[in-house]
């Protein structure tokens, strides 16, 4: 087969798109965030020749107020703090310094059709550290079997459809935020959905994105009935395509395939917006697309939250941003009591993943401890609660004490509520770099550590000093 991957093919872009079939609407979902942040970037580096913006103040980065009048013919203007378009969950706070995550969702609009609420059919996590400059993007399979909460387990996906149908506060994204939230353990200060014709529209606006096919396939062009046989090789492609790329699932992956190629187009769309070339065009067209887009987008993020977001978003080198799914080895096949096909996590193995994307320096282990763990472990201020889980008496205030002089922020000693042999670390509130800096100091080899996400807890981390602690341990 003839090489093609240095070269870059260009697929005509469509002339007049047709209606979507059903499925169209519900697998872009995971490019609601980038899409927004890389239009609203080229509209704020277009704020200057419109003269008609005013910019957050973001730490480090110059803002000049415009002198001229705004034109409000040309651009679209929406209050700072308003929400665009969000009837889900209150969020987080976020500072605009600190670690910030999005959970970004498509709807299968099957349900739509047929009367009843939507269920999710993509999940992805995107998330962004200002202190290390780095993001990350994580795939989660529609079909995990977690716990939901208040509703016992059940497909990840069906979070939406409960949330709804019960109308719960925060309605169906509340649920959902909240159920990936005890999942993964980690905070989630936003969410976000979008409209997935306009994305289409975005990205034949922007000249189609560039795609590097590795396997041969055959993509169906929604809308019609054509279709399309992609070679391996580096292709333009224009919305449809892109669109119809994604969503394909007649890989040998499937789903799991699909969420990689998700992931490929999103940083094809990042990296066309920051194409120098691309900036002219962008100055141009910015106020149209940011109008379709913020009107085809719902999300609890205020437009200024979101211009900081595009800011930084826009300042992170590709190899900075790590990519990953939750994949078929991390994950067991079964059947539920009715009969559905479901994926049962394997925590220890999601533990592992989530630590790689959540934390810059890696998964959780007994590493030396570099200056830069310590700092980034200073910086999450976690409050620490140490428990006695051996017979040893004294043992938490020892070790409470030794922790301390490390300069971690212990603000609890107390007995555990039953012995342990080993020593266990729980997670309430998601702080990968000090869970990663007690491990560390602590030479746990193979530390056990559990998720207990409540929002509410007095503490972020309870370490549970056990038997092999007790019998062995490097405290002077």
């Amino acid at each position: 087969m003839q090489e093609t991957h240095m070269e870059n093919r260009r697929l005509p872009m469509a002339k007049k798109r047709g209606k979507f079939d059903r499925t169209t609407i519900i697998v872009l979902g995971a490019f609601a965030v980038l899409a927004v942040i890389t239009a609203i970037v080229a509209f704020s580096i277009a704020r200057d020749l419109f003269k008609s913006w005013t910019a957050t103040d973001i730490e480090g980065i110059p803002v000049e107020a415009s002198n001229g009048e705004a034109n409000n013919n040309t651009i679209p203007t929406v209050p700072m703090d308003q929400q665009l378009q969000s009837d889900g969950p209150n969020p987080d706070p976020w500072d605009g310094k600190s670690r910030v995550t999005v959970l970004v969702m498509g709807l299968d609009y099957r349900d739509w059709e047929a009367g009843d609420p939507p269920r999710s059919d993509t999940m992805l996590l995107f998330t962004l550290d200002p202190l290390t400059n780095s993001a990350g993007i994580l795939s989660i399979p529609r079909d995990l079997w977690v716990n939901i909460p208040g509703y016992d387990y059940a497909k990840i996906n069906t979070a939406y459809f409960l949330g709804e149908v019960n109308n719960l506060p925060g309605g169906g994204p509340g649920l959902a935020v909240e159920t990936v939230k005890q999942f993964l353990g980690v905070p989630i200060n936003y969410y976000a959905q979008i409209d997935f014709n306009a994305f289409v529209r975005f990205i034949d606006e922007i000249d189609g994105v560039k795609i590097t096919v590795e396997e041969p396939m055959t993509i169906a062009i929604l809308g019609s009935n054509k279709k399309v046989e992609l070679e391996p090789g580096t292709y333009t492609l224009p919305g449809d395509h892109a669109l119809a790329y994604a969503r394909n699932r007649k890989t040998d992956g499937g789903d799991f395939d699909r969420a990689k190629r998700t992931q490929q187009v999103i940083i094809g769309v990042r990296d066309r917006i920051l194409d120098f070339k691309m900036l002219p065009t962008l100055v141009v067209k910015a106020p149209v697309l940011f109008s379709e887009l913020s009107a085809g987008v719902r999300t609890n993020m205020t437009l200024d939250q979101v211009i900081k977001l595009a800011w930084l978003v826009q300042q992170i080198p590709s190899e900075n941003i790590k990519q990953a799914v939750i994949s078929p080895d991390m994950v067991q096949n079964a059947f539920s009591a009715d009969g559905q096909d479901i994926l049962i996590p394997i925590p220890d193995e999601i533990r592992l993943l989530r630590d790689e994307i959540f934390s810059s320096a890696g998964a959780v282990g007994p590493a030396a401890v570099s200056q830069d763990d310590a700092q980034l472990m200073q910086a999450e201020q976690a409050r620490i609660s140490v428990q006695n889980g051996t017979t040893t008496e004294g043992m938490a205030s020892r070790t409470a004490e030794w922790l301390r002089s490390l300069n971690l922020n212990v603000v609890d000693e107390t007995n555990a509520d039953q012995l342990y042999d080993a020593t266990t670390i729980f997670i309430y509130s998601g702080k990968p770099y000090t869970v990663r800096y007690i491990s560390s100091v602590m030479g746990l080899e193979n530390p056990r550590v559990y998720n207990r996400y409540d929002p509410n807890a007095q503490y972020d981390i309870a370490v549970v000093v056990g038997a092999d602690w007790a019998n062995s341990n490097n405290m002077p």
